[in-house]
């Protein structure tokens, strides 16, 4: 990937902050191989003036050297080891008095913070004294800082209770690419896939760059996930436990987290993912607060039977995680895998439950379709507690305006979906129970998400509301 695609909102933000005239530390995270060094490193080009990233379970001398050598590499002076953060601290704040001082924006990027932070280092309190005592007063600098250890950026730093506490200036979550950012990359790079392709690549790599990166235009798709996650060399074949090590010290205690929620769609309360690991561990909120931040995990809340009353559930959300263990945890001997089995009733029964989590991704894009994006909002699932009339529903958009949209999702690659008396009958159905039991005074709407569109028949009717796979694209 050679150019910067899609981030519009990220972009404007960085720009602001460039321009604002003012000493700025930003602070960017999220899922590793999301693209964050790209977007920097892209958006501020040659006015980066110092660039160093940490090095994975490098030692402190390691990252020292690492640091030295970018200095070295800047001023043209021999090469001279560091002994401690301080003193490198020292060194750059040097090298940057002595650059022309001529009001260009020079911008300090430190990339992979969480790596350079090694046990007792002192690497941030270093940092700490570094912006507090020269950087802040520094109206031509800006300090960019990126780190995929999510959960170390946002509680070692962006809430760091020492010197750095309200320092950070400004913060970015970078999130996957959405459907129409994917799809405007891959149009960069000469793709010529429709709409239904992008949507069953995003099934399996979701909008993560570096794996849409390794695709081949000149491939069909099978072959395409063939050669990425089944051939005997596939790359991604053995990319889950490097990502889960690269981001988490004690990286089995989170994988035996995520290994118990692939098992539930809908996913698990605190309490009853605590049982169900008959762990009475004291940082298991830690660990779940760890994977929502890296984007693996999301803490959503379920509606009870009091409108009011809601209940937290974690869901694992990640696609090439949840890819893994519907696949390549089983080990799949065969190389041409996807190829063989794409017809397949698993597969087509997969994709529908992928296709109801694509949808939760694309929120937006849904009020967006359905005109509600300017106005209040709030979305949940809902499950009735009632044993005479059990129902449940994966995505309710209620609005101040009295109205609330009962979405249903239905994935269909083969054309418009054809609503049935029995699939009709259960629409009409849920709607009956949440009325009945949350007492929402709202009207309701029947609202189905589906690839192309609603077959006209008798029971098409009971849809009040349409939305087809464009409409996931449309922002």
């Amino acid at each position: 990937m050679n150019e910067l695609i899609g981030r519009e909102k990220e972009i404007r933000s960085l720009t602001k902050w460039e321009n604002s005239g003012r000493p700025e530390f930003v602070a960017i995270y999220g899922r590793r191989r999301v693209g964050k060094t790209f977007l920097v490193k892209k958006h501020f080009d040659e006015r980066i003036c110092f660039y160093v990233s940490g090095t994975y379970k490098g030692k402190r001398q390691v990252q020292l050297m690492n640091f030295a050598k970018e200095l070295s590499d800047r001023t043209g002076k021999p090469f001279k080891s560091l002994k401690d953060w301080t003193t490198a601290f020292w060194a750059l704040e040097d090298y940057l008095k002595q650059l022309p001082d001529d009001g260009s924006r020079k911008v300090i990027f430190l990339d992979e913070l969480p790596w350079l932070e090694t046990q007792r280092s002192g690497f941030v309190r270093s940092l700490d004294y570094f912006w507090n005592h020269y950087l802040s007063s520094r109206s031509d600098c800006m300090l960019v800082v990126c780190g995929s250890a999510t959960s170390w950026m946002v509680n070692s730093l962006i809430n760091d209770k020492g010197g750095l506490h309200n320092r950070i200036t400004h913060e970015i979550h970078l999130n996957p690419f959405t459907l129409r950012e994917m799809e405007m990359y891959m149009e960069s790079q000469g793709f010529k896939w429709n709409r239904l392709l992008m949507l069953q690549t995003y099934m399996i790599l979701g909008g993560i760059p570096y794996y849409l990166d390794m695709l081949d235009k000149d491939e069909p798709f099978s072959v395409n996930i063939d050669n990425l996650m089944f051939a005997e060399d596939a790359p991604l074949r053995t990319e889950f436990k490097r990502l889960y090590d690269s981001l988490f010290g004690k990286s089995e205690q989170y994988r035996a987290i995520i290994s118990l929620l692939s098992k539930t769609e809908k996913g698990l309360t605190r309490k009853e993912i605590s049982e169900k690991l008959k762990t009475k561990s004291g940082n298991l909120s830690e660990m779940l607060s760890d994977l929502v931040n890296c984007d693996f995990v999301r803490y959503y809340h379920i509606r009870k039977k009091k409108i009011n009353v809601t209940q937290g559930i974690y869901q694992l959300t990640d696609f090439f995680t949840l890819f893994h263990y519907e696949y390549l945890a089983k080990r799949p001997t065969s190389g041409r895998f996807w190829t063989e089995h794409i017809n397949s009733q698993k597969i087509s029964s997969w994709q529908g439950r992928a296709f109801e989590r694509v949808c939760m991704a694309h929120i937006d894009q849904i009020k967006y379709a359905l005109h509600i994006d300017t106005v209040p909002t709030e979305y949940f699932s809902w499950r009735s507690e009632d044993p005479d009339m059990k129902a449940q529903i994966d995505m309710v958009i209620e609005l101040d305006q009295g109205i609330t949209h009962i979405c249903e999702m239905k994935f269909d690659s083969h054309g418009d979906y054809e609503l049935d008396k029995d699939e009709a009958e259960k629409i009409r159905r849920r709607m009956k129970a949440y009325s009945a039991q949350t007492k929402s005074k709202n009207g309701l709407r029947a609202t189905l998400v589906t690839t192309y569109g609603l077959a006209k028949n008798v029971h098409s009717s009971t849809i009040d509301k349409l939305l087809t796979l464009d409409d996931l694209f449309c922002i």
